[in-house]
């Protein structure tokens, strides 16, 4: 995938803009088909639970962060430039510590290559 919307969405994902890279992948999710469709899903229940987070929806977050590992599960290392072993690893993480009650770990990033 090498859209300018979907790196752009990236950017504002890492940046902490969780609601804006939402609303720029879904664009981007509209457009595509199979196999990509659903790992933007993914990416977009990612920034969707952050963003729960951030105003205080820890029930949603739990939720959809766990929604968007199940749909990460069947895609490879790369796939769409993404190192998803780094996210899926950091999501883990994210899971633990709101399952726990402890301090959370910094948020996670997606790093990516461009094409």
């Amino acid at each position: 995938m090498d859209s300018p919307a979907y790196h752009h969405g990236i950017e504002l994902f890492n940046r902490g803009e969780f609601y804006d890279a939402h609303e720029v992948l879904e664009d981007v999710w509209r457009a595509s088909v199979d196999p990509e469709k659903k790992f933007l899903q993914a990416l977009i229940q990612t920034a969707v639970a952050l963003h729960h987070h951030s105003t205080g929806n820890v029930v949603g977050c739990k939720s959809l962060m766990a929604r968007a590992l199940r749909n990460f599960s069947g895609y490879p290392e790369g796939f769409c430039g993404v190192e998803l072993e780094h996210l899926r690893t950091a999501l883990g993480e994210w899971q633990q510590a709101l399952a726990e009650g402890r301090e959370l770990p910094p948020f996670p990033r997606v790093h990516h290559r461009k094409a």
